[in-house]
Parts: C-alpha cells; structure tokens; sequence
C-alpha cells in the first residue's frame, strides 16, 4: 500500500519555527512506524533525529504522536492506524530538542520526587533471606510494576500539558507500587508529597494516560487508589 508520512521537523540552531516534511512510500501493512522512520532516516534523510533502542516495546524510547495519539513507534502497524495519511509528531509537553527528540529531564525530575524505590530500614530476617511476601501481597501492585517511562501517559494528560510541575501519571504509577508493596515502609512519606499541590490532586480524571498507556497499565485505577489512601489514611 501507499502512504503520505509527514513527519515534524525542528532544529533549533536552524529553523525558526517547525515544519512538516513529507514523504509519499511503499509500505507493507505490517510494518510499523519506527519501520518508516528508520527508512527515511537510512535512505532519505539521515538529519532525522528520534530516539529508539530495544525496538520491541519495552525500552519505551521511541514514544511519540501519530495521527493525533501517543505511541510507542515500534508497536503501532500501519495497517492499525487505517489513514492514508500517517501524521508523526513529538511528545506533547515537553520541550523539544531536535525533531521528534523532546527533553525529558521534567519528566525524570517529577518521577524522582515520588522517591520511585524500595525503603525499608529494619535489619533483614535473621535466617539471611530476603524479604518475603505472599502471592496476594505481590499481586496487589503488580500490575503497576509493569511501567516502562516511556511517558506517553504524563504527556497524554491535559494537566501536565497545563503546568508541567504537576508530577504526573507515570509518577504517581511509581509510587503507588511501592506504596502498596508489604516490604516498603515509606507510604506515608510519599503520599505525603502527592498530597501536595502539585500532586495526585492535579488529575481530573480524564483516562487519557491509560488510553495512551502501550503496557495497558490501569493508571486512573491507580490514581484514584493513591487518592483513597491519601484520604483514609489506610494502605489496603
């Protein structure tokens, strides 16, 4: 099949303002995004500048927009988006570097605050095994294990786009899985910080991050999860 690839451009030691180059190709319906990018880039342009690593979805550098939503490049099929036109743009909300490459130090800096890591102080079991859990204890955060950073649900939500010292989803993912981990012992502390003014309070509940979410995580789920503790006070 044939399709019209227009891809955002700006540099901006160069240009004064973006543009969209276009490109009319063959494609397979199969081939995927990060396929025609990797092709222009090849054979076409090789000033084209985005970021991609593992190519199979678990990385999560390559997130970006097409036609209008966030993906990670390397999982969406052209035959999936059904447009004879395929639109690929940069993450909303965070400053862009060089074409499709955003600054993501914001989005690094919101997940670092949540303090996304285990914290535990108490001496380790005296038999010299590591902490345990049970099956259930593990279950009930495990689906928020699964985030990848790839940012495509905090540059999805109309509230970091408004002010992006709002912590957002995927921080707020990260600490719901250590705040509802048996074997952490620092939940009040991070639900103390997301009770700030810019933190879990800033979403409205718009289910765009987990829409956009490529590892199906349930993020407002979570979001509302944390609100529940925040206002209970119980870890349940």
């Amino acid at each position: 099949m044939q399709v019209k690839l227009r891809v955002f451009r700006f540099d901006p030691e160069r240009d004064q303002k973006p543009r969209y180059d276009t490109f009319i190709m063959d494609v397979d319906p199969n081939d995927r995004v990060l396929d025609l990018l990797e092709y222009i880039k090849a054979d076409f342009d090789p000033t084209l500048a985005l970021r991609r690593s593992c190519a199979h979805g678990v990385c999560g550098s390559d997130a970006m927009r097409v036609n209008g939503r966030n993906y990670l490049a390397c999982k969406v099929l052209v035959k999936n988006l059904n447009a004879d036109t395929i639109t690929v743009e940069p993450l909303l909300g965070l400053r862009v570097i060089k074409d499709l490459i955003v600054d993501m130090g914001p989005f690094f800096e919101n997940y670092r605050s949540v303090l996304p890591y285990l914290i535990n102080d108490e001496p380790l079991p005296e038999d010299g095994k590591e902490r345990l859990q049970s099956p259930e204890q593990q279950l009930r955060f495990e689906d928020t294990t699964k985030c990848i950073l790839c940012a495509a649900c905090t540059t999805s939500c109309p509230s970091f786009w408004a002010d992006d010292r709002y912590v957002g989803p995927a921080a707020i993912v990260n600490a719901h899985r250590f705040i509802f981990d048996s074997r952490d012992r620092a939940a009040e502390k991070r639900l103390n910080i997301l009770n700030e003014q810019m933190g879990v309070w800033r979403c409205r509940t718009a289910f765009n991050c987990t829409e956009a979410c490529p590892r199906e995580i349930h993020i407002t789920q979570a979001i509302a999860e944390v609100k529940k503790a925040i206002i209970t006070g119980k870890i349940e």
